[in-house]
This record gives structure tokens, C-alpha cells and sequence, in this order.
């Protein structure tokens, strides 16, 4: 996995992106319904405060947006799949 600098992104590119995300998550937002264009905006500041990482998969070829802390723990499970293997 490798985190891609999403101010290295084509704005339209990353506007696609982020905007793919959010309708394919389906994040719940509780009682109170946002537009999408609001829905894009917050995951543009999770990006720009580092909340959130633009990522790309080797593995399966694709790109998509993470918390930065589920991006931690994935890399500690694969290491720790590594090292379990050479024991």
C-alpha cells in the first residue's frame, strides 16, 4: 500500500475520486440528510488535515481514501503476517 499526496492530484481527478467514495461508502450521517456536495467537502478537509490519506493498492490496482489510522493498522497486520510466516 502506498499513501499518494492528494495535493499531487488533478482537482477534477480527486473531485471524481472523493465524490466515488462517498457514494460508495454510504456513510451514515444519523437523522440529518447532507448533500453530496457537502459530503465531498468534509471528505476534502479530512484530507487536507490529515485525517484522511489518498492510498494506492499494488495488490489489487485500485486507489481509495482511508483514515490515516485504519491505514496504521492494515500496515501492522501485514507486518505481522510477514514476520509470523519466517518464524
Amino acid at each position: 500500500m502506498m499513501i499518494i499526496p492528494w495535493q499531487q492530484i488533478n482537482s477534477e481527478t480527486l473531485n471524481n475520486l472523493i465524490e466515488s467514495f462517498v457514494l460508495r461508502e454510504g456513510t451514515d450521517y444519523g437523522e440529518q440528510e447532507f448533500l453530496l456536495a457537502q459530503k465531498v467537502a468534509d471528505v476534502r478537509h479530512q484530507l487536507s488535515n490529515g485525517e484522511a490519506v489518498v492510498i494506492w493498492s499494488e495488490l489489487h490496482e485500485t486507489i481509495n481514501i482511508m483514515p490515516r489510522t485504519k491505514i496504521k493498522r492494515s500496515t501492522d497486520s501485514t507486518n505481522s503476517t510477514a514476520s509470523d510466516d519466517n518464524t
